[in-house]
C-alpha cells in the first residue's frame, strides 16, 4: 500500500539533498520532564513546530497515563492540532488498545517501539521482546486494514543500560520481523546515547539487508556528545529521515540517567551548513526552544538558541 502524504524517499531540491526532520519534541521531548504540560500548551508547541516547517511530528503517546503522566490527554491534543496539507501526525502505540485509541483520535501514522533487550522491554513496556513482536504483527495488520501506515522504532539498538552492548544481529532480526509485517519505515534508536558513527554504518548495512526496500530513520540522543556526528553519518549513508527534538529536551523515563534528544535547531544548523535542505526555519525553531524552556522551567540543552546561527 502506498501512502502519498508521507515522504520518505531520497529527492533533490534545487540540486541539494533533502532530509526530513521528524520533530519528536511533543512526545519524546516532554515525556521525561519533571513539569507536565497541559494539553493546550502541547497543542501550542505543535502549532509552533508546524509554523517553523515541521511536516512530520510525533505528537502524542497512547500509553497508560499512570506510567507516563506527561503524556496524558492524547485525544485532547490530537483534537486541537492544526490540520494542514502535507503535515503528518504520529502517535506512539504499544498494544492494540493504544492502536484503537490512536485510530479514533485521527493520527496519520502510528509508531510501535520494539526493544532490542528483554530487560529494557520489561521495564519500558511490561512485555518481553517476543511478546512485543507478536503484538506488532497484530498492530500492523489492524493499522493496514485502517489504511494508516505503521512503522517500527527499534529501541536500545546501540546499547542497553541493563544488558550492555546490543548484538547487532538482534537489531537485524527485529528489522526482518518488522519488514515481514509491512512496516512502512524502520527507525533505529540510540535510546541512551552510547552510539558512534561506526555503529551507524554497521547497523545501516545490516538493517537494509534484513528489510530491503524499507526506508530507514534514525533516532539519536546526545548523551555522550556523539549524536550529531551519528546524524551526519546517517545522512552520508543516504538516510533521509532523522528524529530531533526542539530545544534538545527528552529522554526515556525507564532508562537511568537518560538525557535529551539531539536538538532540532542544532541539527538544522549542521544540515543547512552542509548544503542539506530541510524546509525548516532554524531561527523559528530556536525561538520555540527558548519558549519551551520557559514553560518547563529548565534551560534548553540546545546551543543555537544561545549562540545563534552563522553567518
Amino acid at each position: 500500500m502506498q501512502y502519498s502524504h508521507i515522504r520518505v524517499e531520497t529527492r533533490k531540491l534545487e540540486a541539494k539533498l533533502h532530509t526530513t526532520v521528524l520533530e519528536v519534541g511533543p512526545r519524546d521531548g516532554l515525556q521525561n520532564e519533571a513539569r507536565a504540560l497541559a494539553p493546550d500548551d502541547r497543542i501550542a508547541f505543535i502549532a509552533r513546530c508546524v509554523d517553523a516547517g515541521a511536516r512530520r511530528i510525533e505528537a502524542v503517546s497512547f500509553v497508560n497515563p499512570k506510567r507516563v503522566p506527561q503524556m496524558a490527554g492524547a485525544e485532547e491534543v490530537m483534537a486541537g492540532v492544526p490540520r494542514r496539507d502535507g503535515v503528518s501526525y504520529s502517535g506512539l502505540v504499544l498494544n492494540r488498545r493504544g492502536l484503537d485509541r490512536a485510530l479514533e483520535a485521527g493520527v496519520d501514522e502510528v509508531n510501535v517501539v520494539l526493544v532490542a533487550s528483554d530487560t529494557f522491554s520489561m521495564r519500558n513496556q511490561g512485555s518481553t521482546m517476543a511478546e512485543m513482536l507478536d503484538a506488532w504483527d497484530g498492530i500492523a495488520a489492524a493499522a493496514h486494514d485502517a489504511s494508516v501506515p505503521a512503522g517500527v522504532t527499534i529501541a536500545v539498538a546501540f546499547g542497553c543500560p541493563f544488558e550492555g552492548e546490543t548484538p547487532p544481529e538482534r537489531v537485524a532480526e527485529i528489522a526482518r520481523r518488522a519488514h515481514a509485517a509491512g512496516a512502512f519505515e524502520i527507525a533505529i534508536a540510540d535510546t541512551i546515547g552510547v552510539g558512534v558513527p561506526a555503529q551507524v554504518r554497521d547497523l545501516t548495512a545490516r538493517v537494509r539487508e534484513a528489510a530491503p526496500g524499507t526506508p530507514l530513520r534514525f533516532h539519536f540522543h546526545n548523551t555522550r556528545n556523539t549524536g550529531y556526528a551519528n546524524a551526519l553519518t546517517a545522512v552520508d549513508l543516504g538516510v533521509t529521515t532523522l528524529d530531533a527534538s526542539t530545544g534538545g529536551f527528552g529522554g526515556c523515563p525507564f532508562a537511568p540517567a537518560a538525557t535529551g534528544n539531539i536538538a532540532t535547531e542544532d541539527l538544522l544548523y549542521a544540515l543547512h551548513r552542509s548544503g542539506v535542505e530541510t524546509g525548516f526555519d532554524m531561527a523559528a525553531v530556536a525561538e520555540t526552544g527558548t519558549w519551551l524552556a520557559d514553560l518547563l522551567g529548565t534551560p534548553a540543552p540546545a546551543l543555537i538558541g544561545r549562540a545563534g546561527g552563522y553567518p
